[in-house]
């Protein structure tokens, strides 16, 4: 086990270069086994939940190598249908390899996917949509069993915009008969990066990006070379990283349109921001205002990924907000560490009530999940005094080099064993 050892009240200042996004690397390596040619993904994130799904596609029999950053997969000889239970509990996004798996053999087998803690991510989306597609599927000693003769296009209506779903349905039709129309998709621009994958192998997919994707199924898809875009949630981090502690950072490969919604609260909040073309500068050298209120949204409203670090940063600010978070309702379980840093935050049901205090005291606390560990490293980095973060394996998940890219920016913040 390891921990991070941070001194606060350092100003930061720098640049930092984006990593390749997390969310939309997953689901682009778990497409891969829809084709027998070689397939090469580009400038990876060497984070934890990257190398469970290369050790998911090898288990199936995929050829899945490290060349430097890059990943060369090799699909043609997968041979099995059962993603393991010890990898399927470690990876939520393992259940994205149901439509790729059940695509391929027509038959799939998964134990309930794991992931971090932050509430119930139930999966009958996606299995409602696979289902219309000609799926059948059975449930029985914590397995999600699915067979089919053959995948047939279909207009699915999902209930709410769910990425998983929408990206699993995906995967499934891409060679399914016919056309597939899904209706109230998900809009995250991760699903789009998902699409222009799919149609460099030779798919023909259109509407990703939009509340509609329309899939023509197609019987073979070729091989490609790909770079997915950048992590717009790391970038956010870096961003709030900036705000709290003061100085001037700029984001390379970083997208402001995929985090406008955040660049908005940020310059409420009394931040100075300058965009151009792939680069953000972010300037802080005061106190900041807090915001009235931020409300977690589907793609393009405020991101729920951004809501532990935006609390933190609330925390320190002049004045009160209220966050509230509409898609997981147990989020906030970073608040009472943050408690132990001097924040003053009430939370009841789905709401925060943060009341600004001047700053944070360093202290021992534990990261319970990717994001809220991530808020917790930024409310050290802010803080007076020294702080210890444990259990820093949750956010390893999201965050490639992170404590390396804090420490160039000027962050007193090393990473030790226990």
């Amino acid at each position: 086990m390891e921990k991070y050892i941070i001194n606060g009240r350092n100003k930061l200042f720098g640049s930092v270069e984006i990593q390749t996004a997390k969310n939309s690397v997953l689901p682009i390596l778990a497409a891969a086994v829809l084709t027998d040619e070689k397939v090469k993904i580009l400038n990876t994130p060497r984070i934890t939940d990257v190398r469970n799904m290369v050790k998911i596609l090898t288990k199936l029999g995929c050829k899945a190598i490290y060349d430097g950053d890059d990943i060369l997969i090799d699909s043609s000889c997968a041979d099995c249908y059962e993603i393991p239970s010890e990898l399927a509990h470690e990876l939520r996004s393992s259940v994205f390899l149901l439509g790729s798996v059940i695509s391929r053999f027509h038959t799939a087998k998964i134990a309930y996917p794991g992931g971090c803690d932050i509430g119930l991510r139930p999966v009958d989306l996606h299995l409602t949509g696979l289902k219309r597609l000609g799926v059948e599927i059975t449930e029985a000693n914590g397995y999600i069993i699915c067979k089919c003769e053959k995948l047939r296009g279909n207009e699915i209506m999902l209930d709410c915009p769910s990425v998983g779903a929408t990206e699993n349905i995906m995967l499934a039709a891409v060679k399914a008969e016919g056309t597939t129309v899904i209706k109230n998709a998900a809009r995250e621009p991760e699903i789009e990066d998902l699409q222009k994958f799919l149609n460099c192998l030779g798919a023909k997919v259109k509407g990703a990006g939009s509340s509609t994707v329309v899939i023509e199924g197609v019987k073979n898809l070729g091989g490609c070379e790909f770079l997915p875009i950048s992590d717009r949630i790391e970038a956010g981090t870096f961003l709030v990283a900036a705000a709290m502690c003061g100085g001037e950072v700029q984001l390379n490969r970083a997208s402001a349109e995929n985090i406008s919604s955040l660049l908005h609260k940020l310059r409420e909040n009394g931040c100075k921001i300058h965009t151009n073309n792939d680069k953000i500068v972010l300037e802080s050298n005061r106190r900041l205002t807090s915001v009235k209120s931020i409300e977690t949204q589907p793609y393009p409203g405020f991101p729920t990924d951004l809501q532990a670090q935006m609390t933190a940063l609330c925390c320190i600010c002049h004045g009160q907000s209220i966050i509230t978070e509409n898609l997981f309702e147990t989020r906030f379980k970073y608040v009472p560490e943050l408690r132990k840093m001097g924040a003053d935050v009430t939370v009841i049901n789905r709401n925060a009530f943060v009341r600004g205090v001047e700053g944070f005291k360093g202290a021992t606390v534990v990261a319970h999940d990717l994001r809220g560990g991530a808020a917790l490293v930024l409310a050290a980095l802010a803080a007076e005094g020294k702080s210890q973060i444990l259990d820093v394996s949750h956010i390893d998940r999201g965050y490639a080099s992170f404590e390396y890219k804090l420490r160039k920016l000027g962050g007193d913040i090393f990473r030790v064993s226990i």
